[in-house]
């Protein structure tokens, strides 16, 4: 089975996370299909948080891929996010 799931990059102390596509018996950060975004949970100021492709994560779920939990939520919070800019973009 092919699963949308986080894949840990950074040093100690300051994680990094790539949205992967990969096998689900591959290891966590192990190899992969399609990197289709990533999340930075100690961003601050200007940094970016969470960048994904959207088309390709429907992509894959279209071809029959599950999402994680966190890769779920993650996706989840980017909708209501890009809803909230769309509707203050056509408020102005």
């Amino acid at each position: 089975m092919v699963i949308i799931r986080l894949s840990r990059a950074g040093a100690k102390g300051k994680p990094f996370y790539y949205l992967v596509v990969k096998d689900s018996r591959a290891v966590r950060d192990g190899r992969y299909i399609e990197q289709v975004g990533f999340f930075n949970p100690i961003a601050r100021g200007k940094d970016e948080v969470l960048r994904l492709k959207r088309e390709r994560v429907q992509y894959w779920l279209d071809c029959g891929a599950q999402m994680s939990d966190s890769v779920r939520s993650l996706v989840k919070d980017f909708d209501k996010a890009a809803l909230a800019a769309a509707a203050t973009v056509q408020a102005a």
